[in-house]
Protein backbone atom coordinates (compact mmCIF):
# COMPACT_ATOMS: atom_id res chain seq x y z
CA UNK A 1 0.00 0.00 0.00
CA UNK A 2 1.47 3.58 -0.95
CA UNK A 3 -0.63 6.65 0.24
CA UNK A 4 0.68 9.64 -2.16
CA UNK A 5 -1.11 12.85 -4.01
CA UNK A 6 -2.33 11.65 -7.26
CA UNK A 7 -3.22 13.90 -10.36
CA UNK A 8 -6.71 13.88 -12.00
CA UNK A 9 -5.67 13.54 -15.50
CA UNK A 10 -8.98 12.95 -17.26
CA UNK A 11 -11.97 12.26 -16.22
CA UNK A 12 -15.08 11.81 -18.31
CA UNK A 13 -18.84 10.11 -18.35
CA UNK A 14 -19.22 6.75 -20.09
CA UNK A 15 -22.88 6.42 -19.67
CA UNK A 16 -25.46 8.67 -17.44
CA UNK A 17 -24.77 7.70 -14.55
CA UNK A 18 -20.60 6.07 -14.86
CA UNK A 19 -17.61 7.83 -15.14
CA UNK A 20 -13.73 7.06 -15.97
CA UNK A 21 -11.07 8.87 -14.21
CA UNK A 22 -7.76 8.60 -14.81
CA UNK A 23 -4.80 9.21 -11.99
CA UNK A 24 -1.08 10.05 -12.56
CA UNK A 25 1.12 9.25 -9.77
CA UNK A 26 3.46 6.20 -8.44
CA UNK A 27 1.53 3.38 -9.10
CA UNK A 28 4.43 0.64 -8.17
CA UNK A 29 2.05 -1.33 -5.26
CA UNK A 30 -0.55 -2.25 -7.83
CA UNK A 31 0.58 -5.97 -8.78
CA UNK A 32 -2.64 -7.67 -9.60
CA UNK A 33 -5.78 -6.91 -11.16
CA UNK A 34 -8.71 -6.70 -8.98
CA UNK A 35 -6.56 -4.40 -6.57
CA UNK A 36 -8.38 -0.76 -5.72
CA UNK A 37 -7.49 2.46 -4.41
CA UNK A 38 -9.03 4.60 -1.41
CA UNK A 39 -9.93 8.50 -2.41
CA UNK A 40 -9.88 10.96 0.09
CA UNK A 41 -12.86 13.41 -0.58
CA UNK A 42 -12.75 16.97 1.12
CA UNK A 43 -15.66 17.05 3.52
CA UNK A 44 -16.38 13.41 3.98
CA UNK A 45 -15.19 11.37 6.66
CA UNK A 46 -15.04 8.19 5.04
CA UNK A 47 -12.91 7.39 2.09
CA UNK A 48 -13.94 5.76 -1.61
CA UNK A 49 -12.71 2.50 -2.73
CA UNK A 50 -12.80 2.50 -6.46
CA UNK A 51 -11.62 -0.55 -8.13
CA UNK A 52 -8.72 -0.59 -10.43
CA UNK A 53 -9.06 -1.17 -14.40
CA UNK A 54 -6.14 -0.84 -15.40
CA UNK A 55 -2.56 0.71 -15.16
CA UNK A 56 0.92 1.22 -15.94
CA UNK A 57 3.97 2.63 -13.83
CA UNK A 58 2.51 6.35 -13.93
CA UNK A 59 -0.88 6.09 -14.33
CA UNK A 60 -3.88 4.40 -12.66
CA UNK A 61 -7.32 4.30 -14.45
CA UNK A 62 -11.26 3.85 -12.20
CA UNK A 63 -14.59 3.59 -13.35
CA UNK A 64 -16.95 4.57 -10.54
CA UNK A 65 -20.51 4.67 -10.58
CA UNK A 66 -22.37 8.10 -9.15
CA UNK A 67 -24.85 6.65 -6.27
CA UNK A 68 -24.29 9.14 -3.67
CA UNK A 69 -22.49 12.73 -2.38
CA UNK A 70 -18.67 10.70 -3.10
CA UNK A 71 -18.86 9.69 -5.82
CA UNK A 72 -20.78 12.82 -7.27
CA UNK A 73 -17.96 15.22 -6.05
CA UNK A 74 -15.95 12.90 -8.30
CA UNK A 75 -17.70 13.52 -11.69
CA UNK A 76 -16.72 17.43 -10.70
CA UNK A 77 -13.26 16.84 -10.81
CA UNK A 78 -11.43 18.54 -13.60
CA UNK A 79 -7.78 17.60 -14.99
CA UNK A 80 -5.04 18.75 -12.68
CA UNK A 81 -6.91 18.48 -9.39
CA UNK A 82 -4.77 16.73 -6.92
CA UNK A 83 -6.38 14.23 -4.41
CA UNK A 84 -4.95 12.10 -1.71
CA UNK A 85 -4.93 8.25 -2.60
CA UNK A 86 -4.19 5.02 -0.91
CA UNK A 87 -2.98 3.20 -4.02
CA UNK A 88 -2.83 -0.75 -4.59
CA UNK A 89 -5.11 -2.14 -1.69
CA UNK A 90 -6.36 -5.74 -1.45
CA UNK A 91 -5.48 -8.87 -3.01
CA UNK A 92 -6.65 -9.39 -6.43
CA UNK A 93 -7.00 -11.80 -9.16
CA UNK A 94 -4.31 -14.81 -9.43
CA UNK A 95 -3.57 -14.90 -13.08
CA UNK A 96 -1.07 -18.31 -12.46
CA UNK A 97 -4.11 -20.29 -10.94
CA UNK A 98 -6.15 -19.23 -13.84
CA UNK A 99 -6.82 -22.09 -16.73
CA UNK A 100 -5.86 -21.64 -20.65
CA UNK A 101 -9.04 -20.39 -21.60
CA UNK A 102 -10.78 -18.86 -18.16
CA UNK A 103 -13.92 -16.67 -18.17
CA UNK A 104 -13.99 -13.20 -17.45
CA UNK A 105 -17.00 -12.01 -15.94
CA UNK A 106 -18.53 -8.65 -14.81
CA UNK A 107 -21.70 -7.41 -13.67
CA UNK A 108 -22.67 -3.02 -14.31
CA UNK A 109 -19.88 -1.84 -11.89
CA UNK A 110 -17.94 -5.01 -11.54
CA UNK A 111 -16.96 -4.47 -15.49
CA UNK A 112 -14.12 -2.56 -14.79
CA UNK A 113 -11.40 -5.03 -13.06
CA UNK A 114 -12.22 -7.65 -15.66
CA UNK A 115 -10.84 -5.28 -18.62
CA UNK A 116 -7.47 -5.60 -16.32
CA UNK A 117 -7.60 -9.05 -15.51
CA UNK A 118 -8.22 -10.06 -19.56
CA UNK A 119 -4.68 -7.62 -20.27
CA UNK A 120 -2.93 -9.23 -17.60
CA UNK A 121 -4.47 -13.16 -18.79
CA UNK A 122 -3.02 -12.03 -22.60
CA UNK A 123 0.04 -11.19 -21.25
CA UNK A 124 0.50 -14.28 -19.50
CA UNK A 125 -0.25 -16.35 -23.01
CA UNK A 126 -3.78 -17.35 -21.57
CA UNK A 127 -7.02 -16.72 -23.56
CA UNK A 128 -10.02 -14.88 -21.59
CA UNK A 129 -13.67 -15.19 -22.36
CA UNK A 130 -15.71 -12.23 -21.12
CA UNK A 131 -19.33 -11.86 -20.52
CA UNK A 132 -20.62 -8.56 -19.78
CA UNK A 133 -23.69 -8.21 -17.99
CA UNK A 134 -25.92 -5.25 -17.36
CA UNK A 135 -29.44 -4.49 -16.84
CA UNK A 136 -30.05 -2.06 -20.08
CA UNK A 137 -28.33 -0.97 -22.83
CA UNK A 138 -27.91 2.50 -21.60
CA UNK A 139 -26.03 1.13 -19.33
CA UNK A 140 -23.27 -0.75 -21.39
CA UNK A 141 -19.47 0.23 -21.23
CA UNK A 142 -16.17 -1.49 -22.01
CA UNK A 143 -17.66 -3.79 -24.60
CA UNK A 144 -15.62 -1.81 -27.59
CA UNK A 145 -12.66 -1.95 -25.13
CA UNK A 146 -12.84 -5.41 -24.37
CA UNK A 147 -12.89 -6.19 -27.99
CA UNK A 148 -10.25 -4.20 -28.76
CA UNK A 149 -8.32 -6.12 -26.95
CA UNK A 150 -9.34 -9.35 -29.18
CA UNK A 151 -11.53 -10.71 -26.39
CA UNK A 152 -14.05 -12.92 -27.25
CA UNK A 153 -17.10 -10.81 -25.89
CA UNK A 154 -21.00 -11.43 -24.90
CA UNK A 155 -23.02 -8.62 -23.69
CA UNK A 156 -26.40 -9.55 -21.84
CA UNK A 157 -29.32 -7.37 -20.89
CA UNK A 158 -31.85 -8.10 -18.46
CA UNK A 159 -34.57 -6.26 -20.75
CA UNK A 160 -32.92 -7.84 -23.78
CA UNK A 161 -32.78 -4.39 -25.81
CA UNK A 162 -29.02 -5.65 -26.34
CA UNK A 163 -26.91 -8.65 -26.61
CA UNK A 164 -28.37 -12.15 -25.04
CA UNK A 165 -31.49 -11.40 -22.93
CA UNK A 166 -31.23 -12.39 -19.34
CA UNK A 167 -28.53 -12.47 -16.62
CA UNK A 168 -24.58 -13.63 -17.22
CA UNK A 169 -25.73 -17.31 -16.71
CA UNK A 170 -27.56 -17.00 -19.35
CA UNK A 171 -24.34 -16.76 -21.31
CA UNK A 172 -21.57 -19.40 -20.64
CA UNK A 173 -19.75 -20.98 -23.29
CA UNK A 174 -19.60 -24.79 -23.25
CA UNK A 175 -15.63 -24.65 -22.99
CA UNK A 176 -13.48 -23.05 -20.58
CA UNK A 177 -11.35 -24.51 -18.04
CA UNK A 178 -11.92 -21.54 -14.68
CA UNK A 179 -13.90 -18.44 -14.13
CA UNK A 180 -13.02 -14.96 -12.52
CA UNK A 181 -15.99 -12.71 -11.56
CA UNK A 182 -16.93 -9.55 -10.10
CA UNK A 183 -20.38 -8.12 -9.23
CA UNK A 184 -23.27 -8.08 -7.01
CA UNK A 185 -23.72 -10.94 -4.20
CA UNK A 186 -26.98 -12.25 -6.33
CA UNK A 187 -24.79 -12.24 -9.30
CA UNK A 188 -22.00 -14.07 -7.72
CA UNK A 189 -24.10 -16.65 -6.18
CA UNK A 190 -25.48 -17.90 -9.68
CA UNK A 191 -22.01 -17.75 -11.29
CA UNK A 192 -21.40 -19.83 -8.15
CA UNK A 193 -24.25 -22.41 -8.66
CA UNK A 194 -23.80 -22.24 -12.76
CA UNK A 195 -19.93 -22.68 -13.08
CA UNK A 196 -18.79 -26.26 -12.45
CA UNK A 197 -14.86 -25.18 -12.64
CA UNK A 198 -12.84 -23.61 -10.08
CA UNK A 199 -12.93 -20.03 -9.74
CA UNK A 200 -12.01 -16.65 -8.33
CA UNK A 201 -14.89 -14.32 -6.46
CA UNK A 202 -14.44 -10.24 -6.43
CA UNK A 203 -16.81 -8.99 -3.66
CA UNK A 204 -18.58 -6.07 -3.14
CA UNK A 205 -18.34 -4.87 0.43
CA UNK A 206 -18.79 -1.26 2.84
CA UNK A 207 -15.23 -0.32 3.88
CA UNK A 208 -14.74 1.94 6.60
CA UNK A 209 -10.69 2.07 6.75
CA UNK A 210 -10.02 -0.11 3.02
CA UNK A 211 -6.83 -1.92 4.58
CA UNK A 212 -7.85 -4.15 7.75
CA UNK A 213 -7.72 -2.25 10.83
CA UNK A 214 -11.53 -1.75 11.42
CA UNK A 215 -12.57 -4.94 10.73
CA UNK A 216 -15.62 -3.48 9.16
CA UNK A 217 -16.21 -5.61 5.62
CA UNK A 218 -15.46 -8.89 7.69
CA UNK A 219 -17.24 -12.32 5.80
CA UNK A 220 -17.49 -15.67 6.71
CA UNK A 221 -15.37 -18.20 5.03
CA UNK A 222 -14.65 -22.38 5.48
CA UNK A 223 -11.10 -20.91 7.12
CA UNK A 224 -12.87 -18.50 9.43
CA UNK A 225 -13.38 -14.45 9.25
CA UNK A 226 -11.59 -12.60 6.14
CA UNK A 227 -11.47 -8.97 5.77
CA UNK A 228 -12.50 -8.13 1.97
CA UNK A 229 -10.60 -5.08 1.94
CA UNK A 230 -7.30 -6.73 3.01
CA UNK A 231 -7.69 -10.74 2.53
CA UNK A 232 -9.73 -9.91 -0.30
CA UNK A 233 -11.82 -8.68 -2.41
CA UNK A 234 -10.70 -11.48 -4.05
CA UNK A 235 -11.66 -14.90 -2.29
CA UNK A 236 -12.05 -18.41 -3.73
CA UNK A 237 -14.98 -20.29 -4.87
CA UNK A 238 -14.70 -23.34 -2.58
CA UNK A 239 -13.35 -21.33 0.45
CA UNK A 240 -16.67 -18.68 0.34
CA UNK A 241 -19.82 -19.61 2.72
CA UNK A 242 -22.87 -18.28 1.28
Amino acid sequence: MKQGRYTVEENRPLTADVWEMRLSGDTGSITRPGQFINIALEGLFLRRPISVSDWDGETATIVYKIVGKGTAAMAGFRPGKRLDVLCGLGNGFEVAKCAERTLVIGGGAGVPPMYGLAKALLAAGKTPLAILGFNRREEIFYEEKFRALGVETAVTTVDGSCGIRGFVTDALPERYGYFCACGPLPMLKAVCRACPTSGQLSLEERMGCGFGACMGCSCETKYGSKRVCKDGPVLEKEEILW
